[in-house]
């Protein structure tokens, strides 16, 4: 660790100056809600970055310690050590009053949340900081931003990973070094708010069973019921709804809780006006959709005769030959993951190399055609300065920017925006600048992505420049079937809802300008067919006044990007598709959407056809 590292004292910065609690936890697996923790530690600094006190335990969680192989904490080595309830008041003590940091801080933060209410005692943390995210936010020139490979470029020495005092013990290395990066890019430290969240029952809802057919359309008068139809019901039932319900269902049909343009039919009795379902929003929808309405008996009279539907066919994530050959050969780590075949090469000179240029100043329309034009000569766009940045761009304003002083003192070249209709080539033997190797992508790019090992998730980030204190910025993610629709309220997953029944959709905050939306392609249902990624304002504010948002993909959380692309709407927008993973074959694909629309986000849920209250 440098020195200037070591002796950082940010008490004298309000910004960067805060009572830390740096935290480590070894767990039984990766899913709070379910796993519990092995061991902690905890690791306290003052705002001078000294440390104060330090702490550690295993701990016994009353269950097989799952992944020993990882953590090396069999039953034995547990057994007599406390469980979490024991401990519970002693580390609440030591978080009270302190941002908890921790590296992937949201999987800290939510097993701690779990444990404490399952002890019936508050956990006293109100905001976090993750040092992935702020060291996303640093762009060191590093091959991922796991610990090990932070902590060798930080100078951190590390002896015994998973080791939950020892981790801490670097992480406090790594987080002084950060903090000292973050200070010297006047980046502002992505804190996150944490809401009490001490509700031992907080899970996503039980998965409903996945309907194994596809929609075969609309119930025509006089016909019968098919396999895969989509099933709306409203209003009281004679018969239990449950029941009814579980019929249904076991007839093959897919039984929704919202009625959109793709229903095959409304199961309604009759209201207070004698009209099926009348007066509910179900009803009014499927008046204005002209889905067809039926009452309970005629409904019950068909279900004796659901005609065969035709299956879902379940995609095989490799062709059976390259399937039979990574059966044969070892699996490889995440990192070591091939990169992405780009499906629709973009047609563009390179004189950039591997440039990542920041553009200041301008309007949006100038600095959105300047970035564009980086990304047209083979550069990367950035939307913050960080360490990665290799040259400037100064449009119109762009010398009132508070950056502008960090770009002089760090040295970087600043160009005028005629520096983007003929840029001099790098001159011969000029040192090649450690910048992000991704595939950078322009707004419609499409990549094919390579296989994953069986436990990996794709993570498809989304970040834009700075907060506004007029209006949030949410990030949402649609599981879609098909006819590009959500078979049930649980495929839309957002701020209120985090993740899918089934876990394989989740949405990860990691600063007020950076989430993150991850994927298991292989616990997907047979009827998912893509996954649409947007971001919506709450506020008067437009993507006009937010600027550029960067999108990432990168096979795991502190994996390399894959693949990346800097998108500007136009200046109305209030509702932006940022990509997309879809299928195409036996392949899956990533694409840079880049959509604004001037609606809010429920005309878009709606869209997809999720009922909002």
């Amino acid at each position: 660790m440098s020195p200037v590292a070591a002796a950082l004292d940010v008490s004298h910065l309000p910004d960067y100056a805060h009572d830390w609690a740096l935290v480590d936890v070894e767990t039984s697996g990766l899913v709070a809600r379910r796993d519990r923790i092995l061991s902690i530690a905890v690791l306290t600094l003052g705002p001078e970055g000294k440390p104060v006190e330090e702490f550690s335990t295993l701990v016994d969680p009353g269950c097989d310690p799952g992944p020993v192989h990882v953590h090396g904490l069999t039953t034995e080595r547990l057994r007599g050590a406390p469980a979490f309830d024991r401990i519970a008041e002693r580390v609440g003590a030591l978080l009270r009053g302190r941002v908890l940091v921790a590296h992937n801080a949201q999987f800290d933060y939510d097993f701690l949340a779990h444990e404490f209410a399952r002890a019936g005692v508050t956990l006293p943390v109100t905001r976090r900081l993750c040092t992935l995210a702020l060291n996303r936010r640093v762009e060191p020139p590093t091959d991922s931003f796991s610990l090990a490979s932070l902590a060798a470029h930080y100078g951190v020495r590390q002896t015994r990973a998973h080791d939950a005092l020892d981790d801490t013990r670097v992480l406090a290395g790594i987080f002084r070094a950060s903090l000292a990066e973050a200070v010297r890019l006047d980046l502002a430290l992505p804190l996150v708010p944490c809401p009490p969240r001490q509700d031992p029952r907080f899970a996503p809802k039980a998965p409903k069973v996945p309907c194994a057919y596809r929609n075969p359309g609309r119930l025509v008068s006089g016909g019968p019921l098919v396999q895969g139809m989509k099933i709306a019901v409203t209003g009281d039932t004679d018969m239990a709804r449950a029941e009814l319900v579980a019929r249904s269902v076991a007839a093959g049909l897919n039984v929704m809780g919202s009625v959109s343009r793709h229903t095959s039919a409304l199961v309604a009795n009759g209201g207070s006006s004698g009209a099926p379902g009348s007066g509910s929003a179900k009803a009014r929808r499927a008046a204005s959709e002209g889905v067809p309405v039926l009452d309970e008996r005629a409904f019950l009279a068909l279900l004796e005769d659901v005609r065969p539907g035709t299956p879902h066919q379940k995609q095989q994530p490799a062709p059976v030959a390259a399937a039979a050959a990574a059966a044969a050969t070892p699996v490889p780590a995440v990192a070591e993951v091939p990169a992405p075949r780009q499906a629709a090469p973009v047609r563009t000179v390179q004189p950039f190399g591997r440039r990542r240029v920041l553009v200041l100043g301008g309007s949006h329309e100038e600095a959105a055609a300047a970035r564009a034009r980086v990304v047209e000569l083979g550069g990367a766009a950035a939307i913050n300065l960080s360490a990665s940045v290799t040259d400037i761009v100064l449009l119109p304003g762009g010398e009132r920017d508070r950056r502008l002083a960090r770009v002089t003192s760090m040295g970087l070249p600043v160009h005028e925006p005629a520096w983007l209709g003929s840029p001099a080539p790098q001159p011969a033997g000029a040192p090649v600048p450690h910048t992000p190797s991704a595939v950078v992508l322009p707004r419609g790019g499409v990549v094919d992505l390579p296989a994953l090992p069986a436990a990996g998730r794709w993570h498809v980030g989304a970040s834009w420049a700075a907060p506004r204190a007029d209006c949030e910025i949410d990030v949402v993610a649609f599981v879609l079937d098909e006819d590009e629709q959500a078979s049930s309220d649980g495929d839309f997953v957002f701020y209120g809802a985090p993740e899918s029944p089934d876990g394989a959709t989740r949405l990860l905050c990691d600063g007020p300008t950076e989430q993150t939306v991850t994927v298991d392609l292989g616990a997907l249902p047979p009827a998912a067919q893509r996954i649409a990624i947007a971001a919506a304002i709450d506020g008067a504010a437009t993507f006009g006044d937010i600027g550029a948002v960067q999108i990432s993909l990168a096979p795991g959380s502190d994996a390399p990007v894959m693949t990346q692309a800097a998108l500007d709407a136009a200046t109305s927008e209030r509702t932006l598709l940022l990509a997309e993973l879809y299928r195409r074959g036996p392949l899956w694909r990533f694409r840079a959407v880049g959509q604004g629309y001037d609606h809010g986000l429920e005309t878009l849920v709606r869209g997809y056809g999720i009922e909002v209250a």
